[in-house]
């Protein structure tokens, strides 16, 4: 699928569209975060000039600078989900939980969703349209993917001075060998996800 002619077919229906996807489902500590992008098809060539690739297939140093562009040139909203609440209500629903917050928090209402993975956000008015690998195929999900991945990373980042003995400056919280046998030695902290077993 070609993610640019994707959009511009959209946009002779829809005026303002928006890229969702998340940071952190898999980890073993840590909240989900979700990232919003919305453009208009004015913003399409400056999408396109930045060069926005998936998050986990570029630098940190390369998502920080994307970051930045992206936030003073695009709509953008962020949604988190707390590890205790995924612990209540399971991994995907978390997800689905932190893109409304990234919705809610997004300063306008987009008139139609691009959705990295493989299901609807439910209970939402607006259009929509789920796909796997979108945060590869679609630029808007590319930079969706980099706004959530920084803000994760961030929330890492303070968590991992407050917990320094699980490396989460290194892991963010996933389950390398380092992590797992910090959690052998020291048992889970108080952000670990329970239900991960």
């Amino acid at each position: 699928m070609n993610g640019q002619l994707l959009l511009e077919r959209l946009f002779q229906k829809y005026s303002l569209i928006a890229g969702v996807d998340e940071a952190g489902r898999g980890p073993l500590a840590g909240p989900v975060v979700a990232g919003v992008v919305a453009i208009r098809k004015e913003n399409l060539p400056f999408l396109k000039k930045i060069g926005v690739k998936d998050s986990k297939k570029i630098s940190a140093k390369k998502r920080d600078t994307l970051n930045k562009k992206i936030r003073e040139n695009l709509l953008v909203g962020v949604g988190i989900c707390s590890e205790e609440t995924i612990d209540r209500v399971n991994i995907l629903q978390g997800t689905f939980l932190a893109m409304k917050r990234a919705l809610t928090n997004l300063k306008e209402n987009p008139s139609y969703l691009l959705v990295d993975g493989n299901f609807d956000i439910p209970n939402l008015s607006v259009s929509q349209k789920s796909e796997p690998k979108a945060d590869e195929l679609i630029p808007l999900v590319s930079a969706a993917s980099i706004i959530a991945k920084v803000a994760r990373d961030k929330i890492m980042l303070r968590l991992a001075k407050k917990y320094p003995r699980y490396g989460f400056l290194k892991n963010k919280g996933y389950g390398t060998r380092e992590h797992l046998d910090a959690l052998k030695k020291y048992g889970p902290c108080p952000i670990h996800r329970k239900s991960f077993q």
